[in-house]
């Protein structure tokens, strides 16, 4: 070991690859919530760039370097230099959630009945909703823990490696296609510089290579720059929201967006805590009581700096580490994310760098994430793992059929249902999947796992797990909006049923069945 472990130093090489990837991912979101606020939402500018971006990076900033420290003490404790920061950043399903099922409708109401001002109504639903989010955040990480100690690593990891695939991997294995002289060249520096166990000449970073490569590539296409020259950048620091929140937290206003804010809170709850599982299962044991209550504190130190949108710990940390990052990394991507925003300069980098000269780091990450699920479980539980990825697998396909029948101007209604039948695809099951995905997807695994080793009864405790949880609607619970199918805090009688009989099958295969010799029994 050098005299001075990589762990403690302040920065290495492998943050600059970590950097890019992490600070690319939350930049395309504040550039998305900075497009929905002012499209959907109408927020004047003033509202965005001086309220909402700098609210965020607050919580980016706090977030980035408290895991860092937690990286560089977790390092010192152990006598190790190569411990990786959670990633860490702002939650993409959430900030669509907050926007079309909260601030949009608030806004809507607000204009029906006259208000002078239905922004403002729909920045203080919004502001409620982070709110609410942060505290079912912070609330959970006291009980995260417990869930840890009784769920298997199969379940934990087969969840997020379903995500990873659908979300990261596949989603951007698509846009590397659509633009294949960039995609297919940056993929192939990836895989060799990260798989390939090789060194670049010059002792540059695979990260930057990419993001350089990409870039030059997308200048000489036309892909870059990306629109018009933005306006001359204005200074906007931080400021407090304590009114506006204040304002926002109106018991009626609470319940009226209850059934978004409690499922949105608990996932975010379910997802860290995988993450936690996933950094484990990679050698970096973090306390999951603080790290799940700074996630929560970075949620509402958001809403409590003007932004809407909530953070979590990100998918991806066996990626991270594998690429060399440590603390410095995260650092440095709270650090440089907030001076974009709050100079006014974050435009003028996504006009200059498109997100196409990096998303090969970013679909890297997403194989990785899928490979850990299975190298970090036994081997006999593989099918678990399978079953586990097969809900995230399933929700990304239903978010695509959606996003294509609002291509084509279609309304997504049940009357589409027949139709859907007649091609055998049963776009309901799909649906109803895609709500709770992180609930079903490690409640089936975990059922598996207990399955293949034979114990059946924790087995059927898994699957009445999932009919209560179907039973308050925070799985399988969906309703048509013409737009979109959304969760509703309703029972799902019909899956109720269905896990509570599955439950009752495996109870009775005590009776029902005899046990078969093992592999080392047979030898």
């Amino acid at each position: 070991m050098s005299a001075t472990p990589a762990g403690l130093r302040g920065f290495v090489r492998g943050d600059i690859d970590g950097f890019f990837s992490l600070a690319l991912d939350n930049l395309v979101l504040l550039l998305l919530i900075s497009g929905l606020c002012r499209g959907v939402l109408a927020f004047p500018d003033a509202l965005i760039y001086g309220r909402v971006l700098p609210g965020a990076a607050v919580s980016l900033l706090v977030g980035n370097l408290y895991y860092a420290w937690a990286a560089r003490q977790l390092a010192r404790r152990e006598h190790r230099d190569d411990v990786c920061a959670l990633p860490y950043g702002l939650n993409t399903v959430t900030v669509f959630a907050f926007v079309f099922l909260v601030m949009l409708p608030a806004k809507l109401a607000a204009q029906a009945a006259g208000a002078a001002d239905p922004a403002l109504t729909a920045w203080h639903a919004g502001l409620l909703a982070c709110f609410g989010a942060g505290v079912i955040e912070f609330a959970g990480a006291f009980v995260a823990a417990a869930i840890r100690r009784h769920t298997p690593r199969a379940a934990l990891l087969s969840t997020l490696a379903g995500l990873a695939l659908a979300f990261i991997a596949l989603g951007f294995l698509f846009r590397a296609y659509a633009h294949p002289l960039i995609g297919i060249t940056t993929l192939t520096v990836v895989l060799l510089g990260y798989f390939g166990g090789v060194r670049f000449r010059g002792g540059l970073p695979t990260g930057l290579i990419v993001v350089l490569l990409g870039t030059a590539l997308a200048w000489a296409t036309g892909l870059a720059p990306n629109g018009p020259t933005p306006p001359a950048p204005q200074l906007a620091l931080p400021v407090l929201a304590l009114g506006d929140l204040w304002a926002s937290l109106q018991p009626s206003q609470f319940l009226a967006y209850l059934s978004v804010i409690v499922p949105m809170g608990l996932f975010a709850v379910a997802g860290s805590m995988q993450n936690l599982e996933s950094a484990e299962a990679a050698g970096d044991r973090y306390d999951t009581r603080s790290s799940l209550a700074v996630n929560g504190l970075g949620t509402l130190a958001a809403a409590a700096f003007g932004s809407c949108f909530p953070t979590t710990l990100y998918i991806g940390h066996p990626g991270w580490k594998a690429m060399g990052a440590r603390s410095g990394y995260s650092v440095a991507s709270g650090a440089v994310l907030t001076l974009l925003v709050c100079t006014g300069t974050i435009a003028h980098v996504a006009w200059a760098v498109p997100v196409d000269a990096g998303i090969a780091i970013l679909l890297w990450i997403g194989i990785v994430m899928a490979a850990q699920a299975f190298d970090a479980t036994p081997s006999r539980h593989s099918p678990a793992v399978v079953v586990g990825m097969l809900a995230g697998l399933g929700c990304w396909g239903a978010l695509m059929l959606k996003a294509g029948l609002r291509a084509g101007g279609t309304p997504i209604t049940a009357e589409l249902l027949p139709a859907f039948h007649a091609a055998d695809v049963w776009a309901e099951g799909a649906f109803a999947l895609e709500q709770g995905v992180v609930f079903s997807a490690m409640l089936l695994s975990a059922a598996t796992v207990a399955i293949i080793e034979r114990n059946f009864l924790r087995a059927a405790v898994w699957m009445a797990i999932g009919a209560a949880l179907s039973a308050v609607g925070l799985m399988h619970s969906f309703e048509f909006t013409g737009a979109d199918t959304v969760l509703r805090l309703q029972p799902a009688w019909r899956y109720v049923g269905a896990y509570l009989a599955a439950a009752a099958i495996l109870v009775a295969a005590r009776w029902l069945t005899v046990p078969l010799p093992s592999a080392d029994e047979k030898r």
